[in-house]
């Protein structure tokens, strides 16, 4: 049997170029096969992960999952802002432990910008409820004072200024009140990582003269003037709830969601997730599709060149069956030469993977924020490597039985 490998392989060795082109098809198939499903686990472990222990997520009524979105996630437009009013209401229930609220509408070179307050550093978790530790520094408990998420540039000591708006065009900024950076928070993997957290009381003075998301003409407030004025915050985009008891859970979302004074709704995180799966799914069979139509024309592929180089090996394979080499050793061959070029193909689109993924995950993590892991293949891409070896073997039962059956027909037959 061990001599069959050998021929098998002297045989590849002397076809390496055309061969070689086929493993290029199946190791790219096999890459945008492996890395399509790499992409949608990371992107699940990373929404699920950007936020943990948070029972409810309170804003203005409109679309659940808009909301989790623009409040966890810093994706999308806000859909309004709730009132200072009712979010101290909602915050001073019995049922509620704490609430973290949330005041989005600035950035800094893109990175937006989130006002809050102490509690935020306290009992914001993500992950398997892992808190928010600072990488250097302190935390903001001053005016113009900012702590950086680890992917946002910036050092100790230094100023920084904000922009009106989430575009950070800079057409609009607040180049007249500057903050220093007090402290730089270590690596979480979510959004917590792209945002600068400030105070709510320096979201206010930011604001002190601005209406309607425009500059008063005429009227400017200097930085060391602020504090004369009351920066106690009107309104905030969103609040992150966590409750004493979580069987509280659909008592408190009722009546949060039935208060009179304000339309208000309460999303629990994994349903909005579940919609978000929903919405997402039908791309996800798409892509997956697209992978497999990928790697069915690479296996067609290798059953064509394998097949016409058939009809170049006559007399190989007629030579091997004269001395003694039976129809079902030459099956055999053709059958671990397909396999090879699979597994050799396999191999190749994990490497080409690992490098892709290397290369391009600082990138995901910094532009849209994704955690790409560049680990060994899960279970789940095990499968799928397995899948596309048993295609690679089903792909040379047919070069496998036409030489099987007209090896030495074919060999000793005269070319016409």
């Amino acid at each position: 049997m061990s001599y069959l490998f050998t021929i098998a392989f002297r045989s590849a060795w002397n076809r390496r170029l055309t061969l070689g082109l086929t493993v290029l098809a199946i190791a790219l198939s096999v890459a945008l096969l492996a890395g399509v499903e790499r992409l949608r686990h990371a992107a699940r472990d990373t929404f699920a992960q950007s936020v943990s222990g948070t029972d409810l997520v309170i804003g203005a009524r409109g679309s659940p999952l808009q909301l989790m979105l623009f409040a966890v996630f810093r994706i999308g437009e806000p859909t309004g802002n709730i009132s200072w009013r009712s979010f101290r209401a909602v915050a001073d229930r019995p049922e509620v432990a704490w609430a973290i609220p949330l005041s989005l509408g600035d950035a800094h070179h893109g990175f937006p910008v989130i006002g809050t307050t102490a509690a935020y550093f306290e009992h914001f978790r993500y992950g398997r409820g892992s808190p928010l530790v600072l990488a250097g520094g302190r935390r903001f408990d001053q005016v113009f004072e900012a702590v950086l998420g680890a992917d946002v540039a910036g050092r100790l000591g230094e100023q920084i200024t904000l922009n009106h708006g989430l575009d950070d065009t800079g057409l609009a900024g607040h180049t007249d009140k500057p903050f220093t950076v007090v402290g730089i928070l270590a690596r979480t993997g979510t959004p917590v990582d792209r945002s600068v957290h400030v105070s709510l009381e320096s979201m206010a003075a930011i604001h002190l003269d601005w209406h309607a998301g425009a500059h008063l003409p005429g009227l400017s407030i200097p930085a060391g003037q602020v504090r004369k004025f009351d920066l106690t915050p009107t309104h905030v985009s969103a609040a992150l709830i966590g409750l004493r008891n979580r069987a509280d859970v659909f008592r408190v979302q009722r009546d949060v969601q039935t208060m009179r004074d304000e339309a208000l709704q309460a999303v629990l995180p994994g349903v909005a997730l579940g919609q978000l799966w929903q919405l997402t799914g039908t791309l996800e069979t798409i892509l997956r599709v697209i992978s497999m139509l990928v790697l069915m024309t690479a296996s067609c592929s290798m059953v064509a060149v394998i097949l016409a180089g058939l009809n170049e090996r006559r007399r190989e394979l007629a030579i091997l069956r004269s001395v003694g080499a039976r129809p079902r050793d030459l099956f055999l061959m053709l059958m671990i030469e397909s396999i090879g070029l699979t597994v050799v193909g396999v191999l190749a689109g994990l490497a080409l993977l690992a490098v892709a993924s290397t290369i391009g995950a600082p990138l995901l993590r910094q532009q849209v924020g994704l955690m790409l892991h560049t680990a060994l293949p899960t279970p789940g891409e095990w499968r799928l490597l397995l899948a596309v070896i048993g295609v690679g073997m089903l792909a040379g039962l047919v070069p496998g039985l036409r030489a099987y059956r007209h090896a030495l027909a074919d060999g000793l037959a005269p070319r016409t």
